[in-house]
């Protein structure tokens, strides 16, 4: 399919904008300002008095766990995680897995956000969410398991396995193997999960580093810091997406950088748990490949990748009395280009340029906190509050068009959310 995208403000790759046209062909940018010839569209979508973007990219969340908004707020990490959140997702039904991931892909879609890095506990459901709402998705079985698991353990392998074998081939989805982390994963368990990946050759998607009762853990039980033991298990190179990583030694920024690792940052999930602030300076002067990710909204509470844009470009700077810290371009990449980068390192994705999948994102310039549009990228960073995605296209497709979804029957899923929500007894 053939479209053109006319006359829109485009966030060029050096995050210079430039009002212009973009033509796509076949889910691939063929042309930006000049009309190839012999081009007829099939369809026109008109850009003027809007921005358009690279799609977003959310590097780190659980879209199954949406349904668990408001569930568990105001409690300590421990507490929040092993006596709300868990036991409420073992009363979760594959049905209501599948309901919850494609609410979490309508909400990212409404943001700009075109892909994303999914753990989750559910074969299939995240599978078949991105793949009605048309959205690129990188999955992961979230493994725990070890010797006071075993059976779990090698089941939920098994699990992942089994979900690569047989979803494999869809357009949009891609796979990593998902080590959840070395407090629901023994040191053994971890070493095969770093087998496995290798022999699949697919990367890692694992939380790191994201708690202190995490790292006095580790040090209690393995006499190192989290990413040392990361990398003893073979967990760490450049396949690798390492969530949080809030509580990291200068050493272990030195090893995650000479490893290649890949760190999604999830400002608001930190914050609200209270777990700190990942040292987001240190890892950009170090020249790690950092990203934003989201987080679940058991923990968040939403989807938003623009509040992540807006407060890792705001906290570090407060963090580190330097309001030069993380700037505005610095948060932009994490969410675009950075992202890309991470999750698909062999495709070209994140930026607006010929040669590049068509996972683009048009929002509106005529809200009033967008007004003046002095410098596009400072206002997605600073002053996008409230801001929504108009128009998505992922692979050249459109899945949301003028605000409403061409894949998610909404209505219908809000009223399968609220019955769960009801029997779940959430709400």
């Amino acid at each position: 399919m053939k479209i053109i995208i006319d006359g829109a403000l485009c966030i060029m790759p050096d995050l210079t904008t430039r009002e212009t046209s973009v033509y796509i062909d076949d889910g691939i940018i063929v042309s930006v300002g000049t009309q190839p010839q012999n081009f007829t569209a099939d369809e026109t979508i008109d850009g003027r008095g809007r921005l358009l973007t690279p799609g977003m990219v959310n590097a780190h969340t659980h879209a199954y766990m949406t349904v668990l908004r408001n569930r568990a707020d105001d409690l300590d990490f421990n507490t929040w995680l092993f006596k709300k959140i868990m036991p409420a997702e073992e009363a979760l039904s594959p049905e209501d897995a599948f309901n919850s991931a494609l609410l979490g892909c309508a909400e990212m879609l409404t943001f700009g956000v075109t892909s994303f890095l999914d753990m989750h506990m559910f074969p299939g459901a995240s599978v078949k969410a991105a793949q009605q709402s048309g959205m690129r998705a990188v999955i992961s079985r979230g493994l725990s398991g070890g010797a006071d698991d075993i059976d779990g353990g090698i089941r939920r392998l098994r699990e992942a396995r089994e979900e690569i074998k047989e979803y494999s081939s869809l357009e949009n989805i891609s796979f990593m193997i998902g080590p959840h982390a070395l407090y629901t994963c023994d040191e053994k368990y971890l070493c095969e999960a770093a087998e496995t990946s290798k022999e699949l050759g697919i990367g890692i998607n694992t939380h790191l580093a994201e708690t202190e009762y995490e790292v006095m853990v580790c040090r209690e039980k393995y006499g190192c810091t989290p990413a040392e033991l990361y990398d003893r298990c073979g967990l760490l190179s450049d396949r690798t997406v390492a969530a949080h990583c809030v509580q990291l030694t200068d050493s272990d920024i030195a090893l995650l950088k000479e490893r290649g690792v890949n760190v999604a940052v999830n400002t608001s999930s930190n914050l609200k748990l209270g777990n700190g602030f990942a040292p987001v300076g240190k890892m950009l002067d170090a020249g790690i490949n950092l990203c934003l990710g989201t987080d679940s909204t058991a923990s968040n509470n939403n989807l938003s990748i623009l509040r992540e844009l807006q407060l890792v470009t705001m906290v570090h700077k407060g963090v580190n009395l330097d309001p030069r810290s993380v700037t505005a371009k610095q948060g932009f990449m994490m969410a675009t280009a950075n992202g890309a980068r991470a999750l698909f390192p062999d495709e070209k994705l994140g930026v607006i340029e010929v040669g590049a999948k068509a996972d683009l994102a048009l929002f509106p310039t005529d809200c009033p906190s967008m007004i003046p549009l002095a410098d596009a990228v400072s206002a997605m960073s600073y002053s996008s509050a409230g801001l929504r995605a108009e128009t998505v296209l992922v692979n050249g497709k459109v899945v949301l068009r003028k605000g409403e979804f061409t894949g998610i029957d909404l209505e219908k899923l809000r009223s399968d959310i609220n019955a769960a929500a009801k029997r779940l007894q959430i709400i």
